[in-house]
């Protein structure tokens, strides 16, 4: 991905691991690709646009967050690069799933 595609996208997250989540939605465990990490507050309640590697495309929308890693912050997504969010998918189609590309919807 060339520099100028990404700085236009904004923040790009890859999904490492997803899974049904206890009650409803899907658990999504992200990795920041490229961009500045954004703050816990603006992910809270966020559309998101989840694109699969074979170019199919969800909605989803955050819904709070999984605490498997510890609390989320602003300075642990900067400092690792990585959250788990809790989401809910609209649309149809596939579930959102491993090496998903995440950008702000």
């Amino acid at each position: 991905m060339s520099t100028e595609t990404a700085t236009k996208r904004g923040v790009v997250f890859r999904v490492l691991d997803a899974m049904d989540a206890p009650h409803s939605g899907r658990i999504l465990r992200l990795r920041l690709q490229s961009g500045e990490a954004p703050s816990i507050r603006s992910l809270k309640g966020a559309e998101l646009r989840a694109v699969s590697p074979t170019g199919h495309e969800r909605r989803v929308k955050v819904i709070g967050f999984a605490l498997f890693g510890g609390k989320p912050s602003d300075t642990r997504l900067a400092r690792t690069g990585r959250i788990d969010v809790h989401v809910e998918e609209s649309g149809e189609g596939d579930p959102v799933g491993l090496r998903w590309e995440v950008t702000r919807a």
